[in-house]
């Protein structure tokens, strides 16, 4: 069969969401955090391990809307999950697509580098879910120690240029406050990113 990937969920006719334009939404199985509030607990779910596609089989399934996405400027999200454990399957789709669908990835970076780095030559744009720039605070929330993602991100603006990024900075009741989510702004801003999306966890939504 070939290079596959284990593909959870595929969400059509996105619009101005993930991404410019009409958008797909992919989400992979598999993430190395551990988050306290995971927005799609399904994609670490070992009782769920979705279709397992070539990319060959992802780009049949998702042409079908191909005008749209040419008319609008739109593409495929990639998401999950972390789509960047995955870099090589997202290299031959690139391929499969050609340079006029418009690929994002919504990635926690928090995978080796050599997977970035793959990633920076297929994907038009990163959606950075940075959680917070404080090791102890991002531990707390996710399980894990965040140098490697501001490593990752520090290599990846030196590459792909911050015009081709956005970190997202949640505020997260319990983990984190408004002045530390500014404080992480700063430190980033610092790093040379120019792109942010700040915003509230809403905690209350069953998940």
């Amino acid at each position: 069969m070939g290079l596959t990937a284990p593909i959870v969920a595929c969400s059509r006719h996105r619009m101005l969401v993930d991404g410019q334009g009409v958008t797909t939404l992919v989400c992979f199985h598999g993430c190395p955090l551990r988050c306290h509030w995971c927005l799609n607990p399904f994609a670490l779910d070992s009782n769920i391990k979705g279709q397992m596609l070539t990319p060959q089989a992802l780009y049949e399934k998702v042409r079908i809307d191909e005008l749209y996405f040419l008319a609008t400027g739109g593409g495929i999200t990639f998401g999950g999950g972390e789509p960047l454990l995955y870099s090589d399957f997202l290299q031959e789709f690139r391929k499969l697509c050609g340079p006029d669908w418009h690929l994002c990835a919504e990635t926690s970076l928090n995978v080796p580098w050599e997977n970035v780095a793959t990633a920076a030559d297929c994907i038009d744009y990163f959606y950075i879910d940075c959680k917070d720039t404080d090791p102890d605070i991002y531990h707390r929330y996710t399980s894990q120690d965040n140098a490697r993602m501001l490593s990752n991100l520090r290599r990846l603006l030196e590459i792909a240029g911050p015009e081709r990024i956005t970190v997202r900075i949640p505020l997260i009741p319990e983990f984190n406050t408004k002045e530390e989510q500014i404080r992480s702004q700063k430190l980033l801003q610092s790093m040379g990113v120019v792109n942010f999306d700040l915003f509230t966890y809403r905690t209350d939504i069953p998940r």
